[in-house]
């Protein structure tokens, strides 16, 4: 007898600006974008229709986080530009403001005033959103330089699908999450947002504006793609 088909678990959000439905995929779950005037009937046949490349999806996005080497507890890792940081976790009841600390022999030293995953991960985002501007800035300000171009203003975020953006009006936004990248990638996507200050789409003019800049981009393109949804707490 044939086991019978498990259903996918989906959450559904309507958009004013989607013209046509569309399904994102990443650590977070499964989520139907759809039209304003679009039936919910036509939602599970259209999940289905896409339920293949969605099994692989949530498959190699389950790969990519056994692999990613991020283990919130004391002892455990976290990965930053390329590097493998260990978690000494600290809890001092009563303290009111976490402390987040690198030092030698790549530590990172978290004083927390109350246990749990939920304060730890608050801490870490907040140090990795701090090291992401001093990351970040150098990188963009040099790349600047050499292309002869300039930037309005820089902002860190949390965007959940987009690593970073240059708007017309010159200003940037990378995402804190890009630290648990390697160092190469996040070269490459400070360029990438770079190039954009000149051509402002993805035209064949643009990929080679890139590939004069950064000529391993693909390489850093697959390695986004195959790895970017895990790298999260």
């Amino acid at each position: 007898m044939a086991q019978a088909e498990y259903r996918i678990a989906y959450t559904v959000r309507r958009s004013d600006r989607a013209r046509n439905a569309r399904i994102v995929v990443d650590a977070d779950g499964v989520e139907v974008v759809i039209p304003q005037r679009m039936a919910l009937k036509h939602v599970e046949p259209f999940v289905q229709e896409k339920r293949a490349w969605i099994e692989r999806t949530l498959r190699r996005i389950q790969a990519a986080e056994e692999n990613a080497g991020i283990r919130l507890e004391d002892g455990g890792t976290v990965p930053y530009m390329g590097r493998q940081l260990v978690l000494r976790v600290l809890v001092e009841p009563g303290r009111v403001r976490s402390h987040v600390a690198l030092g030698p022999g790549g530590v990172l030293h978290v004083k927390l005033g109350e246990p749990g995953r939920r304060p730890l991960r608050d801490a870490l985002e907040a140090w990795y959103r701090k090291r992401t501007r001093e990351e970040i800035a150098p990188r963009l300000d040099a790349a600047c330089v050499r292309a002869g171009t300039s930037y309005k203003r820089l902002s860190v975020r949390a965007q959940r699908t987009r690593w970073a953006s240059c708007s017309s009006s010159g200003a940037m936004s990378f995402n804190w999450r890009l630290l648990l990248a390697p160092a190469e990638v996040v070269d490459y996507v400070v360029e990438h947002e770079v190039a954009h200050l000149e051509v402002l789409d993805h035209s064949q003019r643009f990929w080679r504006l890139v590939g004069k800049r950064c000529p391993r981009y693909r390489e850093h393109e697959r390695w986004l793609r195959r790895h970017g949804p895990a790298l999260r707490f």
